[in-house]
């Protein structure tokens, strides 16, 4: 009877390790293998312009979740030229991004373009100033699973262009990996137009983007910096993964040094 108490207790001892082995290695493995999950994201897309009067609320409101949800939010600034004939022409326009806007509504079956217009990962859009709206929408997609996850590796910068290497993770037939290129803010005093004589503040305002084709999980391209980004401008590189009916089924993020 003694030697089967003292095995049932070297036995009761042996499992107790394995027992705390196991917690360790989970613990001290948890960080990787949360890192190499495919992480819930929400990208934002703002279509706005420094002449239409009801886009500065919307812009603060993008920047306010900017601020909140650093790690899950995506927040991208597109600046239409359609209301430059008003008087003021916004220096971060392209007909490009009204022409972008207008995909993201034949796609929504919407008639028109407006502003200010926010898209949400490319599936639905909401008036860009409506900030119930605005955090419904982030509660619901971070907290849906992801098709795709993407990882910017090494990103260097040269005088005229950022040069980056990626990975990504999940089905990537009939998709497109969209590099974008941000500001992180800039401050403008408006001189005519419906803000003339306010002083506007904009944030993650894209000033380059390019699509590339996807032929295996990695890759590396570049990206060029435009004549508009100054040496004191703090810069983004976004990338993010976009399906053919224009879901956004991925997103990855990195700070530039400028």
């Amino acid at each position: 009877m003694f030697k089967k108490i003292i095995f049932l207790s070297f036995a009761f001892f042996g499992m107790s390790l394995m027992a705390l082995y196991t917690v360790k290695y989970e613990n001290d493995h948890m960080p990787e293998m949360f890192n190499s999950a495919e992480r819930p994201f929400v990208v934002l897309e703002l279509f706005t312009s420094q002449g239409c009067s009801s886009c500065p609320s919307a812009d603060r409101l993008l920047e306010k979740v900017k601020k909140e949800f650093p790690e899950t939010v995506f927040a991208l600034s597109y600046h239409v030229d359609y209301w430059d004939y008003i008087g003021w022409k916004d220096p971060f326009a392209k007909p490009g991004y009204a022409k972008k806007q207008s995909e993201y509504n034949r796609e929504f079956g919407y008639p028109n373009n407006y502003t200010p217009q926010m898209v949400v990962n490319g599936r639905e859009h909401f008036v860009g100033s409506n900030q119930a709206k605005a955090y419904s929408k982030i509660g619901y997609y971070t907290a849906q699973n992801t098709e795709n996850s993407i990882t910017i590796l090494d990103a260097k910068t040269s005088s005229d262009k950022i040069s980056f290497q990626y990975s990504i993770s999940g089905d990537f037939s009939h998709k497109l990996l969209r590099a974008v290129l941000v500001i992180n803010e800039r401050t403008t005093e408006v001189k005519r137009g419906e803000n003339r004589n306010r002083t506007l503040h904009n944030s993650n305002i894209v000033v380059n983007e390019h699509y590339i084709d996807l032929e295996s999980q990695t890759g590396s391209s570049s990206i060029a910096i435009p004549a508009l980004v100054t040496p004191a401008d703090d810069l983004t590189l976004m990338l993010l993964m976009e399906s053919e009916n224009l879901d956004i089924t991925a997103a990855a993020k990195t700070r530039i040094n400028n």
